[in-house]
């Protein structure tokens, strides 16, 4: 089975074509954990709020690929 991982991308197909089983969106590819648009305060919520869907993400069972929204 191996570890589990959540496996972070802006582009999915790329994941999906590795093999990734678990696939968070991310925002962009330059700055996948964050939006340089937003405020600093803004910003770290909208890193808290992915970083929860990651772990959230880990304790889900799957039985094949899947993107997390």
């Amino acid at each position: 089975m191996g570890i589990p991982t959540v496996h972070l991308c802006a582009i999915t197909p790329v994941a999906q074509m590795v093999g990734s089983n678990r696939i968070l969106l991310a925002q962009k590819i330059v700055n996948p954990l964050g939006n340089a648009d937003l405020a600093s305060t803004e910003e770290k919520k909208l890193r808290r709020s992915m970083v929860e869907k990651a772990l959230k993400g880990l304790q889900t069972e799957i039985e094949e690929q899947r993107i997390l929204c």
